[in-house]
């Protein structure tokens, strides 16, 4: 547990200190966020202000990391630098494709293939790496029950890179809102601690406590009005980062549970893609992902915000009785 406290104040810490040197860079480099012609109108107000702000907390949880997460390392215990490396992978690939926006000028930087095959790389490495160290298990449960299932390795292996290849990009959806991301992850992060805690892996708490801390960090620059966005950058190594952990934890279902919010964001625009081409031009929403909907119906960004993490926060007290 105080591995994990020390790991969320360095978290934190970290993530107020490289804001405040890395914002002034961002708005220098001009890396400013362009938006989208089809959002709502009132977002263009936004346009320019500086994106890749993912940085802060991933610099801060690196931090975290050394700091406090090698004390794991001398009882052999490496999975936690995995889940760091898997989440940079992913956070490496997002600023590719921030970078590509700027460069563009448009909210479109690497073709969707691109992105789809350098995610299920980046995944199928990873699980296989976990299972080579021994941290992984081939053992299924499902969530709220006592059922559990093993599956043959080369089936759980191409699974499990889907399901992380899905999950990521529910996570990237969530991010379209001040803070929102933020506010839904600081939940399900400081969940994983004390799952971690309670299944006696340290790695697991120590690297969760030092995303919470970070993410809430991070919100002093985030949160509405928003002086900066986390990007792609940011919000895939968020993505990673939670895959990790559930991976770790030999508990990947409970993303179905805590993730929800999540996997209504990625539900909400495969409905609306879906319908819209099947009905020629027909829409079940206002707008996709779901939390435009509701800025549609009238809801500011700060309750949009609120409520969402407050869904997150009744989750994750369902998931911790997963």
């Amino acid at each position: 547990m105080t591995n994990m406290i020390l790991s969320a104040v360095i978290g934190f810490c970290g993530a107020l200190v490289f804001g405040r040197l890395l914002l002034p860079l961002l708005r220098r480099l001009k890396l400013g966020q362009k938006i989208l012609e089809v959002g709502p109108n009132w977002h263009k107000s936004k346009e320019g202000t500086p994106t890749m702000g993912g940085f802060f907390f991933m610099l801060a949880i690196t931090a975290a990391m050394v700091g406090i997460g090698w004390t794991e390392m001398r009882d052999g215990h490496y999975a936690h630098l995995l889940i760091l490396g898997f989440a940079w992978t992913y956070g490496i690939i997002g600023f590719v494709d921030d970078l590509a926006k700027v460069r563009k000028k448009r909210n479109q930087g690497l073709t969707a293939p691109q992105k789809l095959l350098l995610q299920l790389s980046a995944a199928a490495a990873f699980l296989s790496l976990m299972r080579y160290i021994g941290a992984l298990s081939d053992t299924i449960t499902i969530p709220f029950t006592q059922i559990t299932f093993t599956l043959p390795w080369p089936v759980y292996i191409t699974l499990g890179i889907l399901f992380i290849t899905g999950v990521v990009n529910a996570v990237n959806f969530t991010d379209g809102l001040d803070g929102l991301l933020s506010g839904v992850t600081l939940p399900v992060a400081i969940l994983f601690g004390l799952l971690g805690l309670r299944a006696e892996n340290a790695g697991v708490s120590v690297f969760s406590g030092a995303l919470a801390g970070s993410l809430l960090g991070f919100l002093w620059f985030n949160f509405h009005p928003a002086k900066v966005f986390m990007g792609d950058t940011g919000s895939l190594f968020i993505g990673g980062a939670l895959c990790g952990l559930a991976f770790a934890l030999n508990n990947p279902l409970i993303l179905l549970v805590v993730g929800l919010v999540y996997l209504i964001e990625l539900l909400s625009v495969v409905l609306q893609v879906s319908y819209y081409k099947l009905t020629g031009g027909k829409r079940i929403f206002k707008m996709s992902p779901i939390h435009h909907h509701f800025e549609m119906c009238g809801w500011k960004e700060k309750k949009v915000f609120l409520v969402f993490s407050l869904a997150s926060v009744l989750l994750c007290i369902a998931g911790w009785f997963v």
